[in-house]
């Protein structure tokens, strides 16, 4: 198991379906699962989620906030679509290449441990 994705269930999923996604998680067809449901995943953890009013919607937008926040250069991709999918790139490119692509698509900003 990739520990970024780990990490993406056990920080974002609701408490009560992280032991599921794990298991998923734990075998290839598993994570092809998850991944065809990452567009309209409805177990990530609310507290966690903040909308962004549209004039913030843009990836140069999106950077700056995550940056603030203390994001680090390179992000992984957990993604619906192969293209991205389990790559490693800078922030800036992945945010360029993910916001408005309509792809289903975690990014983790936080190294994985």
């Amino acid at each position: 198991m990739n520990a970024h994705e780990e990490q993406f269930a056990r920080s974002f999923i609701v408490p009560e379906k992280r032991n599921r996604y794990l298991e998923l998680l734990g075998s290839e067809k598993g994570r092809k699962k998850l991944q065809s449901e990452l567009c309209h995943c409805r177990d990530l953890d609310q507290r966690f989620a903040r909308l962004l009013i549209s004039e913030h919607q843009s990836a140069t937008s999106v950077e700056r906030i995550l940056r603030s926040k203390g994001a680090p250069e390179e992000c992984y991709l957990f993604s619906a679509e192969g293209h991205f999918d389990g790559r490693e790139i800078s922030l800036s490119d992945a945010l360029f290449e993910v916001v408005d692509s309509n792809s289903g698509t975690f990014m983790s900003c936080i190294p994985a441990s």
